[in-house]
């Protein structure tokens, strides 16, 4: 068996990540909610180390997750990030408690003593930016622990015990905005716990082959195909599953960028050898939406109609028994994070928590372990073209949750030909490979404006573009304000309806990459 770290899940947005980085380092990883840990899932000869996660709750609440004291008792080395550093120190014997000055978002880490954690990585006395998300922190340390590192209102921002091998972090390393966190992650998982470097993507894709293969079997297979990055690395890997025994459909809301359809069909059929049926659905879609301004409705609403158009049209073949989509592991978080008794929805994506309760099909989700930027890389591994693994995400509802309040067709158009031209001047200024997803968004109110001396009383679109590795953190694309200036010139110029346009700095979190 493979060597591999074992994550102990207390409820953490972002645990994920923390496998991830670590099989970025080439080591397997696996995730265990806390409630779920038991001696005998424990394997000694394969787990090398443990990571305790964070979590929204207080480790000083009554029913604040806890766990086994075994776990302290197996000599393996332990390194434990936000809520997982508190429930350490509280475990032997120090203290925690709110902090008078909450810290979220990034800080400066200073270094003040030496630590393998940190090795080659920050000099003592040295700053370096983390990202943080606390309420509580260390306000007593246990007396077999010792002080590593320090922010502005946290003291104890890094703890260790060298002789139990036991570290702890305040921060979150597994997060991009850290810089170097990967290197602690890293410093763990390679020379703490001496792990070796032999998982990869193509070890991956062999053993989902085998998992679709193995469920699937001689059944069919339909697969919504939006075009973009997910859904078509989904579909490709399937069939190269189970051959010819998937069947593409890609629906058209009536919510789909400009000219979309057209390209999709076109690059699909050139460059795979898959079924794709293609069906017009977007009279229903307005219908279904018409009046309907609230986004969580709007998810559902369209992840329902999604699912009635497959399961009809799955009862006009044979033997389809499977509904395979593009779900990614952003997706399942957002809509629904659930360990223990802790339960938070973000929003609802329409493949996800936008699902009916009673489906006749069975879902087949092979990606729903990944994170986009993994995605790619298994597209690659594919031999698909980058016309599919360099796109930008687009959300299945499409438009209709980058038009904010109520849906109607006019001001569909509107946003569809304002974001026609933002992506083209992105594409034109060759940015767009730079940029993590970039798009229009049409607010539901209106501003007086002035325009061939006559007063206008019109939408304001507002621009966003992010930069990201994963999908669940991400920072504001830094444009040239020039390049801002032009982008608003064109777009109040060529599109009627529009005489404002803002660009949206905010980073995730606080906002979402979407606004609805």
């Amino acid at each position: 068996m493979k060597e591999s770290i074992l994550i102990i899940d207390f409820g953490s947005q972002v645990t994920k990540l923390i496998a991830r980085r670590i099989r970025e380092i080439g080591v397997f990883s696996q995730i265990i909610p806390f409630n779920e840990i038991k001696k005998d899932c424990v394997d000694l000869n394969s787990i090398k180390g443990i990571i305790f996660s964070g979590g929204p709750k207080s480790v000083k609440e009554k029913n604040s997750p806890k766990i086994k004291s075994f776990i302290y008792e197996l000599g393996i080395p332990i390194l434990g990030i936000c809520y997982g550093l508190q429930l350490i120190a509280k475990n032997f014997g120090g203290d925690v408690g709110p902090s008078t000055d909450r810290e979220f978002g990034k800080r400066e880490l200073i270094l003040k003593k030496e630590s393998p954690m940190f090795s080659n990585i920050i000099a003592i006395n040295e700053a370096q930016q983390i990202w943080m998300s606390h309420s509580d922190k260390i306000s007593s340390l246990p007396s077999s622990f010792e002080k590593v590192a320090s922010s502005q209102n946290c003291e104890y921002a890094a703890i260790q015990n060298l002789e139990k091998k036991i570290f702890g972090v305040q921060f979150h390393p597994e997060v991009v905005h850290t810089f170097a966190g990967h290197k602690i992650i890293r410093n763990f998982v390679r020379n703490i716990c001496n792990c070796k470097a032999d998982w990869n993507m193509k070890l991956f894709k062999n053993k989902i082959l085998t998992e679709i293969k193995n469920k699937v079997g001689d059944n069919k297979v339909i697969c919504g195909l939006s075009g973009g990055v997910d859904s078509t690395v989904t579909a490709a890997l399937i069939h190269k599953a189970i051959k010819n025994n998937i069947i593409c459909v890609f629906v058209d809301t009536g919510f789909m960028r400009s000219g979309e359809r057209k390209q999709i069909q076109e690059l699909f059929n050139k460059n795979f050898q898959i079924k794709l049926k293609v069906i017009d659905a977007s009279k229903i879609f307005f219908e279904k939406l018409k009046n309907v301004k609230d986004p969580e409705r709007k998810r559902k609403i369209i992840g329902k109609e999604f699912i009635k158009i497959f399961e009809n049209f799955a009862l006009q073949q044979k033997n389809v028994k499977f509904l395979a989509q593009g779900t990614l592991y952003p997706d399942v978080i957002e809509s629904n994070s659930k360990i223990g008794d802790t339960n938070v929805t973000i929003k609802s994506h329409h493949n996800v928590g936008g699902l009916p309760k009673k489906m006749k099909l069975k879902l087949l989700e092979p990606l729903n372990e990944l994170f986009k930027d993994e995605v790619r890389e298994l597209g690659r591994e594919l031999k698909i073209p980058k016309t599919f693994t360099n796109r930008h995400p687009f959300p299945g509802p499409g438009l209709a949750i980058r038009l904010l309040g109520k849906v109607n067709k006019k001001d569909i158009t509107i946003l569809r030909d304002a974001d026609k031209i933002f992506i083209q001047l992105i594409k034109d200024e060759g940015l767009y490979d730079e940029i993590w997803q970039a798009f229009c968004v049409i607010l539901p109110v209106k501003t007086v404006g002035v325009m061939g001396d006559r007063r206008t009383y019109e939408k304001i679109c507002v621009l966003r573009a992010v930069t990201s590795v994963d999908g669940m953190t991400a920072e504001a694309y830094k444009f040239k304000s020039d390049f801002i200036e032009k982008c608003a010139s064109e777009i109040i110029n060529k599109v009627p309806g529009i005489n404002r346009v803002c660009y949206d700095y905010t980073s995730k979190p606080p906002g979402t990459i979407e606004y609805e």
